[in-house]
């Protein structure tokens, strides 16, 4: 017999794990396959790798805040539900919102400062402007971890309300 079509399986729902799929996948093909492949082969030290760089984090920016939107909005919709079958929705929401606020504040704030470094250090002021650029490298990599983390568990707790 035919299972019944619930809430947790529609297709809002499978959009909305796809679209966290899509997200963790491409954060980490992004973090840990580009970015290395970029500065092990010497991009770093070019001098269009600021403007290479803006021009591709601009892109995956604008993207994860694409995908933070399609997320939290899934699941502020699903607090139409029932009583019971809300309460385990309503827990991914300030995750979801981590990731959304996280996302802009790439696409808005460290992607233009650090760009904005990047091309300082093109005009030969590089002794003020390496220990700025390593926090918000620093600054980058928390906020990532802290992102990868949300979007694991909110790709978790997704799969588990399919079941």
């Amino acid at each position: 017999m035919l299972r019944p079509l619930s809430w947790s399986v529609s297709s809002w729902h499978l959009f909305i794990i796809g679209t966290l799929a899509l997200w963790l996948s491409g954060s980490l093909l992004l973090d840990f396959l580009v970015i290395p492949s970029l500065y092990w082969s010497g991009m770093m030290s070019q001098s269009e790798f600021a403007t290479a760089g803006y021009a591709l984090f601009g892109i995956f920016n604008r993207l994860e805040v694409l995908c933070g939107a399609i997320v939290l909005s899934g699941f502020l919709w699903k607090q139409k539900l029932p009583p019971v079958e809300r309460e385990a929705v309503l827990r991914n929401i300030p995750l979801a919102l981590t990731t959304v606020i996280i996302a802009l504040m790439f696409t808005y704030v460290l992607s233009p400062q650090m760009s904005a470094m990047g091309l300082n250090l093109q005009d030969g002021s590089e002794a003020l402007v390496p220990a700025a650029m390593n926090q918000f490298h620093l600054l980058y990599w928390g906020l990532e971890i802290v992102k990868l983390g949300c979007l694991g568990l909110l790709l978790q707790r997704s799969f588990r309300l399919t079941h």
